[in-house]
């Protein structure tokens, strides 16, 4: 491996202005991507090592008054068994620091194998449990559709993965900056700085099959696309700058294929433009047809619809919260992902409440919902409908953005006095807090999965079940 010829030193930047590089032995994993790693005292948060690994790191955030560091590896000198070749060049920080320039951001952990990736994100759970909830428990992480008969199996276990364990073409959604060339790029972490992209991994074929990258975007600021895991009609987002005129957006619209539905959209506003086509996608999941409009929100991973619905669903219905006549409320509702099941599992005798803030998208819920008479769609905050509309549930299913509910929300939910509540989390910090706040009201963890539906990046996806601890 190469060994980049810049000075080492103790400080953020030698006396000629090159970059620092240090020496430093892998630590534990911590949350957000990082492993901890101490040089002289001071901690360093390192991207792209694995623990127990001997490595040169080029500081990339440091400080002399900083409380800790930030660094990218570009050197390994004593390798981890669990370290592979990265899939792809641009996010491969030691190809990328070896041409002079850092990697794109997400697939941080796309040198390490799978497997090791999984029990990674299941130390980082145990951690944030233990320390932010007081909750002592080892959870395995889950591929995504585990026991599809149409899964690889991915550690040699008998544990199975649809991708057939590359860990690759899961996404349905992927968001693109543009260069000031006007080029298709992605951000490196933490960075203002645009790296060009020609390809994207991550993301189903039917997203790299557009080749967005081809195309002259100058006017434009952000791309956003969707390609639905169902083969349907791909939406393409384009965000303009401002004084971009529709001469432009012409040309644009001109080389994207006729097949594809393009918007134009504020990233701010939120408004969303018809360009050509529609202006929303058609999702499937759990034997239902939904509507999700421009930037409105759908599970990323194209089997974490499916994956999640049966999580949920199965531990409330194996615990007696969810059966026909039961009252139920999906908060955080979103398109209605999981209110449909609900609607399903409850039937004509029983109801749902379906909560969602973002007017476009609690529309989109109605219209998906439509028919559907025991399904109360309410547009508004979560702990503003449940406080003007009280009422007593069997149980609730909460899916909340990354910041989590709350201590408000959590107190409010509660005082509502469900049965059971399914929590449904894309953010362990978040969630251990929340489940913190529940313990000290008198709750318990019944139950909880964790689900791996962004391989190669740091995040992961889990689903708990929280009764009464009386």
């Amino acid at each position: 491996m190469t060994h980049p010829s810049n000075t080492e030193s103790s400080s953020p930047a030698a006396q000629d202005g090159a970059a620092t590089e240090l020496v430093v032995d892998v630590g534990p994993v911590a949350h957000g991507g990082h492993f901890v790693a101490r040089h002289e005292g001071r901690v360093i948060f390192v991207r792209h090592g694995i623990p127990a690994e001997k490595v040169r790191v080029r500081l990339t955030d440091a400080g002399e008054s900083s409380r800790f560091w930030r660094a990218d590896v570009v050197d390994v000198l004593e390798a981890s068994d669990d370290r592979t070749r990265h899939f792809w060049p641009l996010a491969d920080s030691l190809a990328a620091w070896g041409k002079g320039g850092p990697p794109v951001g997400g697939a941080e952990l796309g040198h390490i194998t799978v497997e090791r990736q999984r029990l990674l994100k299941s130390e980082v759970l145990a951690e944030q449990l233990k320390r932010l909830a007081g909750v002592e428990l080892k959870v395995d992480v889950e591929p995504a559709a585990a026991g599809d008969p149409g899964s690889g199996d991915v550690t040699g276990t008998g544990v199975t993965g649809p991708d057939g364990g590359t860990g690759l073409g899961w996404r349905t959604r992927a968001s693109f900056a543009v260069t000031p060339g006007g080029r298709l790029g992605m951000h490196a972490h933490r960075s203002d700085v645009v790296i060009p992209v020609r390809e994207m991994p991550l993301a189903l074929p039917g997203i790299n099959e557009l080749r967005l990258w081809d195309i002259d975007l100058r006017g434009i600021s952000r791309v956003e696309v969707a390609a639905p895991a169902n083969g349907s009609r791909p939406l393409v987002l384009l965000a303009p700058e401002e004084g971009t005129d529709a001469r432009r957006l012409n040309r644009i619209l001109g080389q994207i294929p006729l097949d594809v539905s393009v918007a134009s959209f504020d990233p701010v506003g939120g408004e969303v433009l018809q360009l050509r086509g529609r202006t929303w996608v058609q999702e499937s999941a759990a034997g239902h047809e939904y509507r999700v409009t421009g930037e409105g929100f759908w599970q990323i991973h194209k089997d974490a619809p499916a994956t999640l619905v049966g999580a949920v669903t199965g531990f409330l219905h194996d615990g007696g919260y969810l059966l026909p006549g039961s009252a139920v409320a999906d908060l955080y509702a979103g398109a209605g992902l999981f209110t449909a099941p609900l609607a399903d599992a409850v039937g004509i005798t029983g109801s749902v409440l379906s909560v969602e803030g973002s007017p476009g998208t609690s529309r989109d819920a109605r219209k998906n919902l439509h028919g559907e008479t025991q399904v109360e769609i309410v547009q508004g905050r979560v702990e503003r409908v449940l406080r003007q509309r009280p009422r007593s549930f069997d149980a609730l299913v909460l899916d909340p953005p990354r910041a989590g509910a709350g201590k408000a929300v959590v107190s409010q939910l509660i005082e509502s006095g469900p049965r059971a509540i399914a929590y449904v989390s894309c953010d362990p910090a978040s969630f251990a807090r929340d489940l913190g706040y529940f313990r000290n009201g008198g709750w318990r963890l019944e139950s909880l999965r964790a689900f791996d539906l962004y391989p190669h990046t740091h995040h992961l996806e889990t689903v708990a079940l929280l009764v009464p601890a009386a």
